[in-house]
């Protein structure tokens, strides 16, 4: 186990390339069962998550090996299995995104209820109802089993816009005999980057970025070369960190498009930036100050559904709206554990009122105290990082392998920024 030692106060400046984007990475990993041939995956994050995606293949006999720094050949000729093992199951809740691919490929996919970040209520009903329409067989009991003798398209409204739903339904449908028609699909970056994926494999998806997908079935896809985009949330959180501590920071591999969103929210605590063709900079001296709505009202981040504001960025806006003069609402409404974390800013010295479990007010700017921290997922550690490195004195994070599992090498990253954090080895 291992915790981290965080001397705060100190503003952060540098330059970094951003990480490919973990949520485009586990999905597309899944995919490559849906191929015989080989399949060449780059810009996946050396993260823990991607590990346990990477170790499910090897386990169902899939041939895994590193060719360079976050490139990947998976080579899914044979798969001897179409049960996942139940301790990478249970690390991992993308884990469910193998049951579209292993259910096209081999006919059945058998897996414990995936584990994943507890952060409210996370259904997954949607999965379930849209595997169904395409003609598979689901049961629930103690395991999920999925099984089908053939695959046909459907005319597909889900039943909320999940991303990992939508994915499955793809994974599933690029196969299936007919046309499949999916409408209120989530649209995020990294559904794009599975559908871009799949066509690069023969598939023929058309629709890409909007909430109505059209998928032609396939009788077979081959393999493809193909590159995970940049990760807009861990972009979000470096240009978060930037600004909490008063500091700078130069980001290359950026995509410009996929910002948009976020600019909005961000512009409301007076935090702006520059894109020059695939670089973003944030510059010291930011105005960091609350930008009220028409009448002087108290403005609301809120977030929703691609092109909405991303809900994992909603606990890094918390943390950047205490050190912002001004009153602002933090309104997150897809998960209901989510912002319970702000205790132990208000431990901190955060002037946070937690309305209910979907709204806090945020007063600021605060000055934050160190603490003893415990990480309760990836999104709400990363937000406590930011918070020990803006607060006076020395903090101590644990459970730091839930921040592990999104942020590619953060100490040594944080490290080459000026951040005093180490990684510390405890008994």
């Amino acid at each position: 186990m291992y915790e981290y030692h965080v001397e705060g106060g100190f503003p952060i400046k540098g330059r970094i390339t951003a990480s490919g984007n973990k949520n485009a990475a586990l999905p597309c990993i899944a995919a490559t069962l849906l191929s015989q041939e080989p399949v060449i995956l780059r810009n996946i994050p050396d993260i823990e998550d991607t590990n346990v995606m990477l170790n499910i293949l090897k386990a169902l006999g899939v041939g895994v090996e590193k060719i360079e720094n976050h490139a990947w050949k998976i080579d899914a000729a044979s798969i001897l299995r179409h049960d996942i093992p139940q301790e990478l199951s249970k690390k991992i809740r993308a884990s469910i995104l193998f049951a579209g691919p292993l259910l096209a490929r081999t006919g059945k996919a058998i897996m414990l209820p995936p584990g994943g970040d507890v952060i409210g209520r996370r259904r997954l009903d949607t999965h379930f109802l849209a595997l169904t329409e395409l003609g598979a067989r689901v049961t629930t009991d103690s395991k999920f089993e999925f099984s089908a003798n053939k695959l046909v398209g459907a005319d597909i409204f889900l039943d909320e816009a999940s991303v990992t739903a939508t994915e499955n339904a793809i994974m599933a449908a690029v196969l299936a005999e007919g046309k499949t028609i999916l409408t209120n699909s989530a649209s995020e970056p990294h559904v794009q980057d599975l559908c871009s994926m799949l066509n690069s494999m023969g598939a023929k998806i058309s629709g890409i970025g909007s909430n109505i997908l059209t998928i032609e079935g396939v009788r077979k896809l081959h393999g493809t070369d193909f590159t995970i985009g940049p990760d807009f949330m861990e972009i979000g959180s470096f240009i978060g960190l930037a600004a909490a501590t008063h500091g700078s920071i130069i980001i290359d591999g950026v995509k410009a498009q996929d910002m948009r969103p976020l600019r909005i929210a961000f512009n409301k605590l007076g935090i702006r930036w520059d894109i020059e063709d695939s670089t973003l900079t944030v510059s010291s001296g930011q105005e960091m100050k609350v930008n009220t709505d028409l009448g002087g009202m108290i403005p609301k981040i809120d977030d929703s559904p691609w092109p909405g504001f991303p809900p994992d960025l909603t606990s890094i806006m918390t943390v950047v709206a205490t050190q912002v003069e001004g009153t602002v609402l933090i309104f997150e409404k897809m998960f209901e554990s989510r912002m319970f974390f702000v205790d132990k800013l208000i431990s901190m010295g955060a002037r946070i009122t937690l309305c209910d479990p979907h709204r806090a007010v945020v007063s600021g700017p605060s000055t934050l105290h160190g603490d003893h921290l415990v990480s309760p997922d990836v999104r709400a550690g990363m937000a406590m990082v930011i918070a020990a490195l803006s607060a006076h004195g020395e903090s101590k994070i644990s459970n730091v392998y839930q921040i592990e599992r999104g942020y590619e090498h953060l100490v040594e990253r944080l490290q080459s920024l000026g951040a005093h954090i180490e990684r510390i080895e405890v008994k």
